[in-house]
């Protein structure tokens, strides 16, 4: 009875290696698109034939193995960039530098946009007091119509009034399509945008027109300043080390998650709504992060914030109005 199912288990593991390294030549040797489809194919074809053909069972499952070593070492071997022409959005990376208690950002993106697609590029430098860095806002910004995906967003709250929001992108060069199967195989990179929030949340809920929740959390002044530390670090490191994205394991969601989790070890590691990050809201919920004594139905209402800013396309105190917790009576 082991000695059938270990089989079963060792067969199953090659399979999928089988059709994850089929993939992946593909794309490991795409910029020569002839060669990448001839052997892809030939993988996907040579493969099952030693392993059911070959007689020496040892033999064949040794070939196997150093296939899939020979794919995981060029796959190993890609390299990201911050030498492209990318899309307007993510043409520039942001860094970060602090001395005491006081900390420099630049490259701040805040375009004024006119429509999604018509805007004005701008970007400024800032320096901030970290002294004076109190709140951590989550946001979720819905995209499609559904519900079981969204756009991650943080946003950092100063006492003065100030918001930095962060976003982490997929940088893609100019005319580049997004596509899913694309952000599995090393095909994008990672850009962690810093933006003032009247520039990355005003498109969404005003231009772009989706569905955009805020949520005060209860983070401590003093771990808001660790999330904030760690991410100035993590924008450092892409400025000077670019990174892949991955539409698994590295997207908008799972990227901020792991720099949350500095301050503490994830509550939901298991989680399957950590996938299905379009609610990571009513996991934060749950798990009494978000500040609020309102049920999770009346939260969700009450944060929803495209009803504050919908009819008003005004930039002008935006992060006031985006917050009726805080300025509102």
């Amino acid at each position: 009875m082991i000695k059938p199912l270990s089989n079963i288990i060792l067969n199953f593991i090659l399979s999928v290696f089988w059709l994850w390294c089929s993939v992946a030549i593909y794309f490991i040797l795409l910029p020569y698109v002839d060669w990448a489809v001839f052997i892809s194919v030939a993988f996907v074809c040579v493969i099952p034939l030693i392993f059911f053909l070959l007689p020496q069972r040892k033999l064949a499952l040794l070939l196997i193995v150093l296939a899939y070593i020979a794919v995981l070492f060029g796959w190993n071997n890609m390299q990201p960039s911050n030498d492209r022409i990318w899309m307007p959005s993510v043409a520039k990376n942001p860094y970060a530098i602090t001395q005491g208690n006081q900390v420099s950002v630049h490259n701040i993106r805040n375009f004024d946009y006119q429509t999604e697609h018509d805007f004005i590029q701008n970007y400024y430098d800032k320096t901030y007091n970290l002294d004076e860095l109190e709140t951590l806002s989550f946001i979720l910004s819905y995209w499609d119509g559904g519900t079981k995906v969204a756009h991650t967003i943080l946003s950092f709250g100063f006492k003065n009034g100030d918001y930095l929001a962060v976003s982490a992108e997929t940088r893609l060069e100019l005319g580049e399509p997004q596509e899913l199967i694309q952000g599995f195989f090393n095909q994008y990179e990672m850009l962690y945008v810093l933006a003032d929030e009247r520039d990355v949340i005003r498109l969404r809920t005003n231009l772009r027109k989706e569905e955009v929740f805020l949520y005060p959390t209860r983070v401590s002044k003093e771990n808001v300043r660790k999330v904030f530390d760690v991410i100035m670090t993590r924008v450092n490191k892409l400025h000077q080390q670019p990174e892949f994205y991955n539409t698994l394991t590295q997207n908008c969601f799972t990227a901020l998650r792991a720099d949350l989790s500095t301050i503490a070890p994830p509550k939901n590691l298991w989680d399957w709504r950590v996938l299905a990050n379009g609610y990571a809201d009513q996991m934060l919920y749950e798990s009494k992060d978000i500040d609020t004594d309102l049920s999770f139905i009346e939260a969700k209402q009450y944060f929803h914030i495209n009803q504050y800013v919908s009819a008003d396309n005004s930039p002008e105190n935006f992060s006031q109005k985006i917050r009726p917790n805080l300025y509102r009576q």
